[in-house]
């Protein structure tokens, strides 16, 4: 599966190159943090929503820990997105090597 580290996806942000942000938690969980202009699509409410997403752009899928964020990549890549990463670690190892001033949880 192909991964980002929170470092990485900074950077890309930093260059002004941002990739989709998919952010598949529950509401609850975005409502104690998340990455700006994020689409918010939770892992449930995905297979009814999947029209939203272009193939064709880069997408960054994230969760809390992974877990759930690396099950929707390869549910995508199984549906012809190709360049759909994970953030390694989710949310928690963003706040923990990126954004220490982010709320975890």
């Amino acid at each position: 599966m192909s991964e980002i580290t929170p470092r990485e996806l900074k950077a890309r942000l930093d260059a002004g190159r941002p990739p989709v942000l998919l952010d598949v938690r529950e509401a609850w969980e975005l409502r104690l943090c998340r990455l700006p202009n994020a689409l918010h699509i939770p892992l449930e409410e995905l297979a009814g929503r999947v029209d939203e997403l272009d193939p064709e752009q880069e997408i960054v899928v994230y969760c809390h820990q992974g877990v759930r964020s690396a099950a929707v990549v390869e549910y995508l890549r199984a549906r012809g997105f190709r360049d759909v990463k994970n953030l390694r670690g989710g949310l928690d190892a963003w706040a923990r090597t990126v954004d220490p001033t982010m709320r975890r949880y």
